[in-house]
């Protein structure tokens, strides 16, 4: 999960392989929790395979580029704001985290 340019909730899910993708069954679970929805693959990965009306990422060790933006299908507001708080929440523990040896996650309780 991810933040667009202008603050939109991206999801992006990774798929190794054919059947990587045709084994998830859960992937259409994720499209009511955010504004766009990405595939993220390398470039020997059948894209035809993917639905339409989702975003496409060709990616490799080095770097990614969009191939195709996801279509916006915007969040409610109140959704949003709660999954951003939570987003950012625990993206700042993670840091704090990284930068504090000595903390851990149940110091936060």
């Amino acid at each position: 999960m991810g933040l667009g340019p202008k603050g939109e909730l991206w999801v992006v899910e990774c798929k190794s392989s054919r059947a990587d993708f045709q084994t998830d069954q859960k992937w259409q679970g994720y499209l009511d929790w955010c504004d766009r929805y990405f595939w993220a693959v390398d470039d020997a990965f059948p894209t035809d395979l993917l639905p339409a009306g989702t975003g496409l990422v060709i990616a490799d060790a080095y770097g990614a580029e969009i191939i195709r933006m996801a279509p916006e299908d915007k969040l409610a507001a109140a959704r949003r704001k709660v999954l951003i708080q939570k987003f950012a929440q625990h993206a700042a523990r993670r840091w704090h985290v990284a930068r504090d040896p000595g903390f851990t996650q149940a110091d936060l309780s």
